[in-house]
């Protein structure tokens, strides 16, 4: 029982995950109103050496690095629930763990890229622009890590051989869709101004960030279901 409470706590960590999710868009002013690769060194410096901004982004990024530590649970538990598909080899699980530092990485980089540019705002605007641009595309574009752990997942919950799989299929399905939605930014390096591909295009980053709501909420929900419905199971078993 021990373990399947430590796991109640972690799974309650999820809406408060979403929550900081959420705080962070309203939070940060180049989330609000999202900030254009086209803007100048000059027009970037002055976004970052605007007081209401500069306080904004410098507590939206202390918000946005627990935001990174709050992945940590959910893949966790994910990581966990891949461990007990019926599979010949634990390879698929070992692939997903493989993945689960990454993303998590990489938030945390882009993070402190936003918090270098805000550090210091009388800096050379060209430097400025530079830490912007490392924290944009570091943001928007490394979807690698997140697209393979949904693959791996989706793979994993296919070639489930139980009578009872640990999540359904339809599972495996939405994790391909999520991967799929979120392939387009990594091709944000290739469009430097204006269109889908931008780092503020619908594509690179309204789907993409979208896409990472839904399967923290989705992810949330089914692995919910299947905890509560192994506690209900031991309970079961012991009442016998």
């Amino acid at each position: 029982m021990h373990r399947i409470d430590g796991e109640i706590i972690l799974l309650w960590t999820i809406p408060f995950l979403l929550l900081v999710w959420g705080a962070c868009f309203l939070l940060f002013p180049g989330f609000v109103q999202t900030m254009s690769p086209a803007m100048s060194a000059d027009e970037v410096a002055a976004f970052y050496r605007d007081p209401d901004n500069l306080a904004r982004i410098r507590y939206s990024m202390i918000l946005f690095n627990w935001f990174s530590v709050g992945l940590v649970p959910i893949l966790a538990l994910i990581a966990l629930h891949m461990r007990r598909m019926a599979h010949r080899t634990p390879i698929l699980s070992y692939s997903f763990i493989g993945c689960v530092a990454g993303a998590p990485t990489l938030f945390l980089m882009a993070n402190l890229f936003w918090l270098l540019a805000a550090y210091r705002p009388e800096r050379d605007p060209a430097l400025i622009q530079m830490f912007n641009d490392m924290a944009w595309v570091t943001f928007t574009s490394q979807v690698g890590f997140l697209a393979g752990q949904s693959v791996f997942l989706a793979l994993g919950i296919y070639l489930d051989r139980q009578a009872q799989p640990v999540f359904k299929p339809w599972v495996a399905h939405f994790n391909i869709a999520v991967a799929v939605a979120l392939l387009p930014a990594a091709f944000v390096g290739l469009s430097l101004e204006v269109g889908a591909l931008a780092w503020d295009g619908v594509l690179a980053f309204w789907v993409k960030n979208i896409a990472i709501a839904l399967w923290i909420m989705v992810m949330g929900v089914v692995l919910g279901q299947s905890i509560y419905r192994a506690r209900a199971e031991g309970a079961a078993v012991a009442a016998l």
